[in-house]
């Protein structure tokens, strides 16, 4: 699974660095945005399962890595990447990661699973932006 994500990462890098002059926010920096969200995901694997505790269902799901979105959004100083999980049945869960600089490095402080709304919402008002 590792190596799969190793791969879409460069594979990401490899795009973004062919995006063109417009670009606002440095390859390097992508990729350890990136890379931040990679190692929050890694770092909350129990036995290969990313485990969410849903409050309106008061249940553990349990969720599987499956794709990165090629796709970086700014929130002001702050970031969002987002990411799709598979559930033990198959099915697709979007986890958005919220990202912050700190200390010369990336960190995740936040996600919402499996819930664009927020997102959707912030987009309409103008108040997040894709990174081209």
């Amino acid at each position: 699974m590792r190596a799969v994500i190793v791969a879409g990462l460069m594979a990401l890098m490899f795009a973004t660095a062919t995006a063109g002059a417009a670009e606002k926010l440095p390859v390097a920096e992508k990729a350890l945005l990136y890379a931040a969200m990679q190692q929050s995901i890694d770092h909350n694997l129990v036995d290969g399962r990313y485990l969410h505790f849903d409050a309106a269902t008061a249940k553990v799901q349990a969720l599987y890595p499956a794709k990165t979105h090629p796709m970086i959004m700014r929130m002001g100083e702050y970031f969002v990447l987002c990411t799709d999980f598979r559930t033990g049945e198959g099915l697709s869960v979007n986890v958005d990661f919220y990202v912050s600089r700190g200390k010369g490095s990336f960190f995740v402080f936040d996600k919402v699973v499996d819930n664009r709304a927020p997102i959707k919402r912030l987009m309409k008002n103008g108040l997040i932006k894709m990174v081209p």
